[in-house]
């Protein structure tokens, strides 16, 4: 895949910045826990950790951090947590002018690590008032990206209008999984679920196997490019003449919370510096394995200079 810009007859717009996410802003309360609670249950865990989540914001820093010029559309809080988060993002260079601040709770989620898988409670909170006319109202910054990146955290009306509005690379990874609007997925020149995800999207079980994948991913888009996240199994290039697999990279398992955020962002920074697919899938698995050798979401992604090559 190339970066082009009018593939979908899009009116060409000049190009101010690498990557803008269309996305959620949370506020992430993540304990580290021995065990489980079972229903009616109390469990001790370990000291609570706070920081800045939420997928939009993961995957904005993620590509901060890899030196890309990073805008963020979203929505948190007039509130002290809100503000915080605000602050987080602007310092790590991304550009918050579009990070609304409502009059409603910041999103906030409860994250559980348990060896080192992450079960995760979301209040959307000011994420849910991100509507269309929130997103035209920064539809620049929009525009002007070379790479456009949204996920679900957000109302369908937002994605559709960030993917109406983008002007380049249009990237959607589709979690939480949930069934999305045939145009949207339409839209999209890159799809990127893991295989749950994808299974939701084709109304399926979950496929096991390579062949299953690579079903549901030409059922869900026949014309289209998708890959397909697989953890410690690597990840399934799906294009319309064929598909490939890309080996995961090896890891320490710490905390998987925002392994899916970092292979997206690192993914987009492949493909702006012109790598192909697999090239691009073999970065975004070696940023991806840095991520899940840390604790935390925001405060594991990793910069370039840590990735090894």
């Amino acid at each position: 895949m190339s970066i082009t810009y009018d593939s979908h007859g899009t009116p060409h717009a000049e190009k101010t910045r690498d990557v803008t996410v269309v996305g959620s802003v949370n506020a992430d309360l993540a304990i580290r826990l021995d065990e489980l609670p079972p229903a009616g249950q109390t469990v001790r865990g370990a000291d609570a950790e706070r920081g800045l989540g939420g997928k939009g914001a993961n995957q904005a820093v993620a590509a901060a951090r890899l030196g890309r010029r990073v805008s963020m559309v979203g929505a948190v809080g007039d509130d002290e947590e809100g503000r915080g988060l605000r602050e987080r993002l602007a310092a790590e260079g991304v550009d918050v002018e579009h990070v609304a601040a409502l009059d409603v709770p910041t999103g906030v989620a409860v994250v559980l690590v348990h060896a080192g898988e992450s079960t995760i409670v979301l209040s959307p909170g000011a994420n849910d008032r991100l509507d269309d006319a929130r997103v035209r109202a920064a539809a620049e910054t929009v525009s002007s990206a070379r790479v456009v990146l949204l996920q679900c955290e957000v109302p369908d009306e937002a994605l559709l209008a960030a993917a109406e509005l983008c002007t380049g690379v249009l990237v959607l990874n589709p979690a939480p999984a949930r069934p999305l609007p045939p145009a949207l997925l339409t839209r999209a020149d890159l799809l990127v679920p893991n295989a749950g995800e994808l299974a939701v999207l084709a109304g399926e079980p979950v496929a096991t196997d390579v062949e299953g994948l690579v079903a549901q991913a030409r059922a869900v888009r026949p014309a289209g490019t998708t890959i397909v996240t697989r953890g410690e199994r690597g990840s399934l290039v799906v294009t319309p003449g064929g598909h490939a697999e890309v080996a995961a990279a090896p890891a320490d398992l710490v905390d998987a919370t925002a392994a899916g955020d970092s292979y997206v962002a690192a993914l987009a920074d492949g493909l702006l510096d012109g790598l192909g697919l697999l090239e691009a899938a073999q970065w975004a698995a070696r940023v991806a394995a840095v991520t899940v050798s840390r604790a935390g979401a925001s405060q594991s992604l990793p910069r370039e200079e840590e990735v090894p090559r």
